[in-house]
């Protein structure tokens, strides 16, 4: 690397942690650090003070509004912000509908919704996955029939992240029953408030409520809401999950989880010295850190193979594979420190806090949920299996 891009590099991370230290608000950085309970407010606040800096869009290209960064500009920001405890940048617009509606959307869609994703005007959620149509999505039978100059959708989407918060849903339809199941799907853009349409909680392990149900029940959408060319929609679904497997990587999280498991296993002791002194532990954690550093690499590499215009191939199902991998062995080795005192979860202490033991500035008991939520990225954006699945026929053909 050029001496002159190290500076430029070292400037720009100072810039960033300057940035976050006076930007990010304390309500909100307490919440993300001590594993709380994050709310549509917290996510919209935060994203708005990005955007009025300029850096509401960080993947996005200078002529949609974005910052133009390169890749290593990308992972600096990533990891200052998840490190000083701001929470993520909503995926589902910024990194999903986004780079589909820039590359598949007609002018009027481009103007309509790009600025009001990166201003977080709107809130955006994925239907995708049906009860009978997981992984394999080209199974899926919510239908889409044209009626003059609206489409009209009956079905059932479910595990639809954040839809009690979202008031736009992009979603995989089937407009055509002949042929190849996949031949006959198509993306629409379904407004939320849309007469028909309602939603259902699914609560999970961690007492958490982010997926729901989701049901049209004759919900007209306009055709100039149809992404792309009817019936095409698969191609425009599978460049989408490129984009959604990468996200799911999630370097920035594995980092933060590492910090805090560092911190943490500082303050936990075990036969009267600090647990990161045993020399058991101490393997476990190294081993971790050269796994999450493999990550960092990987991504980055990912991420420049693609700025160049190279196509997305299995890369993102191997970082999806990998980033879940990492968070899952953090989360287990978070609650390995906490030992008892993370067995007990109280579901309200998620939201309230908890006056019990902490480590290392970190309340203990929130740790059991956090281990319980990491169980689903495994599952999410395609499950590891069907991923694995997906790498065979994409490399050997199989």
């Amino acid at each position: 690397m050029d001496l002159r891009d190290a500076d430029e590099d070292r400037r720009f991370r100072s810039e960033v942690r300057a940035f976050v230290a006076a930007r990010l608000p304390d309500d909100i950085r307490r919440k993300v650090l001590g594993f709380l309970r994050v709310e549509r407010e917290d996510y919209v606040r935060w994203q708005r003070i990005l955007f009025e800096r300029g850096w509401g869009a960080p993947g996005w290209p200078l002529e949609w509004g974005g910052c133009g960064w390169n890749a290593v500009q990308r992972n600096i920001f990533d990891e200052e912000c998840f490190t000083a405890g701001a929470p993520r940048q909503m995926p589902f617009g910024l990194s999903m509908i986004a780079p589909v509606l820039m590359k598949y959307g007609t002018p009027e869609q481009q103007a309509r919704f790009l600025p009001r994703i990166v201003s977080m005007e709107d809130w955006w959620c994925q239907g995708y996955s049906e009860p009978g149509a997981g992984s394999d999505l080209a199974s899926l039978k919510t239908r889409a029939e044209r009626v003059g100059s609206n489409y009209v959708v009956t079905g059932q989407k479910i595990w639809t992240s954040f839809a009690q918060w979202a008031n736009w849903m992009f979603a995989l339809v089937r407009t055509d029953s002949s042929g190849k199941p996949q031949r006959g799907i198509s993306l629409l853009l379904i407004p939320m408030d849309a007469k028909g349409i309602s939603v259902r909680p699914i609560k999970t392990l961690d007492g958490g409520h982010d997926v729901n149900e989701v049901f049209l029940d004759a919900v007209e959408v306009p055709v100039e809401n149809l992404m792309g060319v009817e019936n095409d929609g698969w191609t425009i679904a599978k460049y989408l999950l490129g984009h959604e497997r990468t996200t799911i990587a999630g370097l920035g999280m594995c980092k933060r989880l590492l910090r805090r498991l560092k911190e943490v296993a500082r303050t936990q002791t075990r036969n009267a010295r600090p647990l990161i002194d045993d020399p058991r532990f101490r393997d476990k954690v190294a081993k971790i850190e050269i796994d999450v550093l493999a990550h960092e690499w990987a991504l980055a590499r990912l991420i420049s193979l693609e700025q160049a215009g190279r196509g997305l191939g299995a890369e993102p199902s191997m970082l999806k594979i990998r980033g879940s991998e990492i968070q899952g062995e953090l989360g287990e080795l978070l609650m390995e420190c906490a030992g008892p005192y993370a067995l007990p979860f109280l579901d309200e202490a998620t939201v309230f806090g908890y006056d019990g033991p902490t480590a290392g500035g970190v309340e203990l008991n929130p740790l059991a949920g956090l281990y319980l939520d990491l169980r689903k990225v495994a599952i999410y954006g395609g499950t590891n299996e069907i991923q694995r699945g997906l790498i065979g026929k994409s490399i050997v053909g199989v």
